[in-house]
């Protein structure tokens, strides 16, 4: 049985947040996580609604990976952890989660 892992990172923009900063920030992170085999699914600067429970964040960007252990590589390897930085300056808020799917 193949399962896939999707990253889900929630990022809140908060009054703080430097536009440019997160603008120029977004291509570099996507090239980093394209590199390490990440598919992003194109959802950093759609809407997010809140259909039920509490209100749901300004962004939300949905990477996919091929296994659990492939995401977690990534976010420990030393092409996340040089982007700190530019992440420090155009993200106040990131929480980060990993959902292997079954199928």
């Amino acid at each position: 049985m193949k399962t896939s892992c999707t990253v889900v990172l929630s990022i809140f923009a908060g009054a703080s947040l430097g536009a440019a900063a997160a603008a120029a920030f977004v291509p570099t992170v996507e090239a980093a996580q394209n590199a390490a085999g990440g598919h992003n699914l194109h959802t950093g600067g759609g809407r997010v609604v809140t259909i039920d429970g509490a209100a749901a964040p300004k962004r939300v960007a949905i990477i996919e990976w091929d296994s659990l252990e492939q995401a977690q590589a990534f976010y420990k390897s030393k092409a996340w952890n040089d982007l700190a930085p530019q992440r420090d300056k155009a993200i106040k808020t990131l929480r980060r989660y990993a959902v292997e799917a079954v199928k």
